[in-house]
């Protein structure tokens, strides 16, 4: 268990594309979401947000999402998205590792994710509203796309004082 860095905006490593962990890597994907638990509640304590993170931001380059909210946490193992819905709406969107920067930008209202649990059960949960936007947000990461690639236009970027603790 240990706190990690966060990567930072313009890290080449948050371009990379993860690769899947195996099940004989389960020991590592306890370990990656332990750290992933740690470094985003220290993250929490000293800007005030963050309900998810993925490996790549603190450089594990596997497939893994740790979500934190509402006093449930969830990590995804190996995840994979499903939209069985079209319809999309505008958002605000923010990261830890460009914390104070929002990007306007399109996500999914509804979203279906298959992933495998600590004990590599095969399970599947749906989301919509927020936390669909939050799983597409972090699942972004495993691919190496982060939200300033996806903004609306060259218009819809704005810092908020309150999130980015440096201003």
């Amino acid at each position: 268990m240990a706190v990690k860095e966060i990567l930072l905006l313009g890290n080449e490593n948050l371009y990379e594309e993860c690769i899947e962990i195996s099940k004989d890597e389960i020991g590592k994907a306890k370990q990656i979401v332990e750290d992933l638990h740690d470094t985003m509640m220290s993250f929490r304590d000293k800007y005030g947000f963050g309900r998810a993170i993925a490996a790549p931001q603190i450089n594990e380059l596997y497939r893994i999402i740790y979500m934190n909210f509402d006093n449930t946490s969830i990590a995804f193992i190996n995840p994979r998205l499903k939209f069985e819905e079209s319809e999309q709406f505008e958002i605000w969107d923010d990261c830890m590792s460009y914390p104070g920067l929002e990007v306007k930008l399109l996500r999914y209202k509804k979203c279906r994710v298959h992933y495998k649990d600590l004990a590599w059960k095969e399970c599947c949960i749906e989301f919509e509203g927020d936390l669909a936007e939050l799983i597409q947000h972090e699942y972004d990461h495993l691919d190496g796309i982060l939200a300033v690639q996806r903004a609306v236009d060259n218009k819809s970027f704005r810092i908020n004082r309150s999130k980015a603790g440096c201003y």
